[in-house]
This record gives structure tokens, C-alpha cells and sequence, in this order.
């Protein structure tokens, strides 16, 4: 039991983070039907990019606490992702409105490698030591062990996911992105300006990508530039698990995907006669997307849609 439930607390943390990932996906392809496979590498850049911004501060001798640190380079790295995440759909996505589905697909796939590349001429190819800097206390939970970052981490997720749901359901913006989620035609010829209410998905849907990679860069304690592409994969499993679109389904399938790969990663040694180890718990969340694809295409919350015109 005591091993069942340290697997459960540490899927909520992975869960947590798959989710507020997904989120980006899942507004993207609500607004514009379109997956933006570069958002693995925007939260990879939010991770160097605070890393940087911290290194930078403690060697100029500036002392401050940790989390004081944490939130400077959250400041600089929100807005800078942000802005790539404008820049993304300005350059990359906006051209290809309209065109076959195929375009925007390559287009996503090359932005993915180009910032990817542009990272290593950064930062190199090497793992980049997170500064240790924040509280990793260990509290017991029933004989299950997590740090007090790692619930703050789960605390912190929960928080901007409903806030978001919030904003998306009560506020001026959130009705014009779904009204142009629902027909862009119709929503222009309403008042709204179509290619804001894209480019803001973008921004936002960046912005939460970068706080994001903090976490995980806190959570694992290093960055790495190609760290972005297999957590963006998970991240898009776990809103194809939910609902792609639908954004209550991105929470559900990323806190749902998190628990079972981390249920998977303890049990599969056991399950397997010891053939297979935790270091093949990458195979679960992709078993676990072509089970959905088969079985239930449109995702657990999800609801079948019909192609725009």
C-alpha cells in the first residue's frame, strides 16, 4: 500500500504538469484545429531561460532566497515565451491559414527542430544543473514520502488550470475565443478580430508552457534542450486522452496519463517478470495514446466534431 500510494502522489505531479502542458495544446487546436507541435520547445525554452536568469543573479552576487530568485526568472521567461509563442504563429502559422492541414503539420514539426537547434547554440547539448536554491524537505504522507516543492508544484497547477477555466468561461476574451473556436466566419462578422483572439491563444497557451518548464526543471533539478519533445509528446496524449478541444479534458487527461504512467513505471518490473524496468515507463503513455485512438478517437470528454469548411 505504502508503494501504491507513493506511486498515486508522485503521478499527481507528473499529472499536474502533463496538464498545464496540455492546456497549451488543447486551446491551439480549439481556436485553429491545428496541433502546435513547437510547444514542447517553448517550455523547454522557459526552463533554460530561468535557469539563466538565476545563474546570472547569484553570480553577480545578488543574495536573495530561493523562491525570490525563481519568480525574477519566471518574470523574464514568461514574457520572453510569450513572445516566441507570438512569433510562432505570426511567421510560422498565419501564412498557412486555410491551406491543406498537412502544411501546418510539417510547419510545426520544423519549428519544433529549428528552436531546438537554436538552443544548443545557446546552451549547448549538455544537461544544465538547476541551482539549488529551493526547499526539497521530504513530508510523509501514510509511509508515501514528497517534498514540499512537489506539492507546491501540485498546488500551483491546480490554481492557474482553474484559473484559466475561469477566465475562459467569464471574461470578455475568453467568449471571443469561444466564439471563434465555435465558427471564426461568424465571429468576425460579430466584432471579433479573429487574428488577436489566435494570436492571444498563442500567448497564453506560451506563457503557461513556460511556467511549466520551471516546474519540471525544479522538479528534475536540470534542463536539457531537447527536453521540451518528450514531455510536449506526453502533454499531447494526455489532451488526445481527455478531449483534444476541450479544455476540462486536458486537466482530466493529463492528471489521469501522470497516475497511470507512474503506477506503470512501479508495477511494470513485476508485471513483466522483471523483463521490462522503470526506464521503460515512456512506452505506457504512448500505449496508452493508441488505445484511445482506437478506441475512443474524440478522448474521454471529448465529443465528435465535424470538419470546418
Amino acid at each position: 500500500m505504502d508503494i501504491f500510494l507513493q506511486q498515486i502522489l508522485n503521478g499527481l505531479v507528473l499529472g499536474s504538469i502533463y496538464a498545464l502542458i496540455a492546456l497549451g495544446y488543447t486551446m491551439v487546436y480549439g481556436i485553429m484545429g491545428l496541433i502546435n507541435f513547437a510547444h514542447g520547445e517553448v517550455v523547454m525554452f522557459g526552463a533554460m531561460v530561468t535557469i539563466t536568469v538565476i545563474t546570472t543573479l547569484m553570480g553577480a552576487g545578488i543574495n536573495l532566497p530561493g523562491p525570490a530568485l525563481v519568480l525574477i526568472g519566471l518574470l523574464v521567461a514568461v514574457p520572453a515565451c510569450m513572445l516566441l509563442g507570438f512569433a510562432i504563429e505570426r511567421v510560422a502559422y498565419r501564412p498557412l491559414r486555410g491551406k491543406q492541414r498537412l502544411a501546418p503539420l510539417i510547419t510545426a514539426i520544423g519549428v519544433s527542430i529549428v528552436l531546438q537547434q537554436v538552443a544548443i547554440l545557446i546552451w549547448g547539448r549538455n544537461y544544465i544543473p538547476f541551482p539549488q536554491i529551493l526547499d526539497h524537505d521530504v513530508v510523509t504522507i501514510f509511509g508515501a514520502s514528497i517534498t514540499k516543492l512537489q506539492i507546491l508544484i501540485i498546488v500551483l497547477c491546480l490554481a492557474i488550470m482553474a484559473g484559466l477555466l475561469l477566465m475562459v468561461e467569464k471574461t470578455k476574451l475568453g467568449r471571443a475565443m469561444r466564439a471563434t473556436s465555435q465558427n471564426p466566419a461568424v465571429a468576425g462578422l460579430m466584432g471579433v478580430n479573429v487574428n488577436h483572439i489566435i494570436s492571444a491563444t498563442f500567448v497564453i497557451g506560451s506563457g503557461l508552457g513556460a511556467i511549466a518548464g520551471v516546474m519540471v526543471a525544479t522538479n528534475y533539478e536540470q534542463a536539457h534542450y531537447y527536453m521540451g519533445f518528450m514531455i510536449g509528446l506526453k502533454a499531447f496524449t494526455a489532451a488526445v486522452l481527455g478531449g483534444i478541444g476541450n479544455l476540462g479534458g486536458a486537466v482530466a487527461g493529463g492528471i489521469l496519463l501522470g497516475i497511470i504512467e507512474s503506477l506503470g513505471a512501479g508495477y511494470i518490473g513485476t508485471l513483466t517478470g522483471g523483463f521490462l524496468g522503470s526506464n521503460y515507463q515512456d512506452i505506457i503513455a504512448f500505449f496508452v495514446l493508441i488505445m484511445v485512438l482506437i478506441f475512443r478517437p474524440s478522448g474521454l470528454l471529448g465529443e465528435k466534431m465535424a470538419d470546418r469548411a
